[in-house]
């Protein structure tokens, strides 16, 4: 069976197999910009300034680790392939650096907090790139390459829904004094009377002492599902043939990068949106907890991630009808819109809260799989032009560009709200007015200016997919001249 330009479709084994890795990636994702500086900074009592720049000089290392990674994962041969033998490494390395930095023991400092989440930055490296450009291999079509993202980014959401449901069921145990029973009955208590703005906590928890059990439960959710994907998609996905072996030397390899002009688009428009999105992850929890007092922050989150869910098919759809950059420009526009009516929230502001955070989650799908898809369509230019297919290198590249916007995003927001007078263990009680003010205006303005800088960016995006057939064709009649 063929699409029609000519390819053939994936089956679906292919595409969820594959995919499924993304899911334990995901839940390593959601504590570390939402609980773990919480934990760190406010359970272990480490200031909340050091634990930004920690985060982002262990996020430094990556300048030298993601373009390596790269360039060994376009070279490595084996007989198992070029991208499996690097995810079975990582595993037990991920799992390691996972047990240490998200089940600390009292008493730590940052040495050791800058050792671990170095280690844990590494093992996500040495699944995650190979991983990404494994898939992007699996199919030269614009759209068959939609549905390879798309489904690694459904496997992101349920991890990431797995991940708020942990501490959402932690924190309604707290609450209720361990009564199992009790979780959904309370969770459909908070989900419905967020409508009727009618939210109570009669019986509260400490928040900041739950970060500890919260990550404990992550980390062996981590720990046991990891190896589990791993092994799927290594022993029942195929790695495609590499006809075009990376033969480029790495030197002439950059200039080829640089002067694919869509390539520097992506980069600085993936630099802008992960930005402000890290600039935002970092102090939400503070945010939804301090400012509004939304009492289940679990909950809440597990709520936007099913949004984030149940949006795919629609980013999907809507980025195969009028482009993927346009349906992402459509999605950044909406957030800003968001960002901009939180700053307003109050503490008891429940359900105006609730309504945004939904939109939010919504667009979180088209967020997470339209720029990875894009930067697939990318690769073509620099293979159409350099014969070499060499997908690691590419999304070694934005991965480091990933990594470096999040590591600045978070390290200045943590950075500029600690100064401040913002105080993660007291809350606002323990603040000042300043570092309150300044929580509102990094949480709600930095989306909102960022995302404005990458819009034009956006709008004029050159790779339409006409253009990216016509490079798959001028790809073609040289694989074709090179096999006869």
């Amino acid at each position: 069976m063929s699409d029609p330009g000519n390819y053939p479709v994936l089956d679906a084994r292919t595409v969820y197999l594959h995919g499924c890795i993304g899911l334990p990636m995901a839940v390593i994702g959601y504590p570390l910009a939402i609980w773990i500086p919480a934990h760190y900074a406010g359970g272990l009592g480490l200031s909340l300034a050091a634990v930004g720049t920690i985060l982002m000089l262990a996020r430094f290392t990556d300048v030298i680790t993601d373009p390596l990674m790269g360039e060994l994962s376009d070279r490595w041969r084996t007989r198992f392939g070029r991208r499996k033998p690097w995810l079975i490494a990582g595993a037990p390395l991920m799992m390691l650096g996972v047990y240490k930095l998200f089940m600390p023991p009292e008493g730590i400092g940052l040495i050791y907090f800058l050792v671990w989440l170095t280690l844990f930055f590494l093992g996500s490296t040495i699944i995650s790139l190979p991983h990404r450009a494994w898939g992007a291999e699996l199919s030269p079509d614009y759209h068959q390459r939609s549905r390879v993202t798309a489904a690694r980014e459904l496997y992101v959401l349920i991890g990431l829904m797995v991940a708020a449901a942990v501490p959402m069921v932690i924190e309604v145990l707290a609450d209720q004094g361990g009564s199992v029973s009790q979780v959904f009955t309370a969770l459909w208590h908070d989900a419905s009377s967020a409508f009727t703005g009618d939210i109570t906590d009669s019986k509260p928890a400490d928040r900041a002492a739950l970060t500890g059990p919260v990550l404990t439960g992550l980390a062996w959710v981590i720990i046991g599902v990891l190896p589990v994907c791993v092994f799927l998609g290594v022993t029942f996905v195929k790695e495609p043939a590499n006809n075009n072996p990376s033969r480029v030397p790495l030197k002439e390899g950059a200039i080829l990068v640089w002067r694919n002009g869509p390539m520097r688009r992506v980069l600085m428009i993936a630099l802008l949106v992960i930005f402000g999105e890290s600039f935002r992850n970092a102090v939400s929890l503070f945010f939804i907890r301090d400012i509004v007092g939304i009492p289940t922050i679990g909950a809440a989150y597990f709520f936007y991630f099913i949004a984030g869910l149940a949006a795919i098919p629609f980013w999907l759809w809507l980025g195969n009808a009028i482009g993927k950059h346009k349906a992402f420009l459509c999605t950044l526009v909406t957030v800003a819109i968001v960002s901009g009516g939180n700053f307003f929230l109050s503490n008891g502001d429940y359900l105006p809260f609730f309504l945004m955070f939904i939109v939010k989650g919504f667009c979180f799908g088209g967020l997470q799989f339209l720029p990875v898809a894009m930067l697939a369509d990318v690769i073509d230019v620099d293979t159409a032009r350099s014969g070499a297919n060499r997908a690691g290198t590419y999304f070694a590249i934005l991965g480091l560009t990933e990594k470096l916007a999040i590591a600045l995003g978070t390290g200045i927001s943590l950075n500029v709200v600690g100064l401040l007078g913002f105080d993660p263990s007291g809350g606002i009680a323990a603040s000042t007015e300043m570092g309150v003010l300044s929580l509102r205006i990094v949480y709600c303005g930095g989306p909102i200016l960022f995302y404005g800088l990458a819009l034009k960016l956006i709008w004029s995006y050159p790779l339409t997919p006409a253009r990216q057939a016509r490079l798959r064709q001028r790809i073609e009649r040289r694989n074709q001249r090179l096999a006869a």
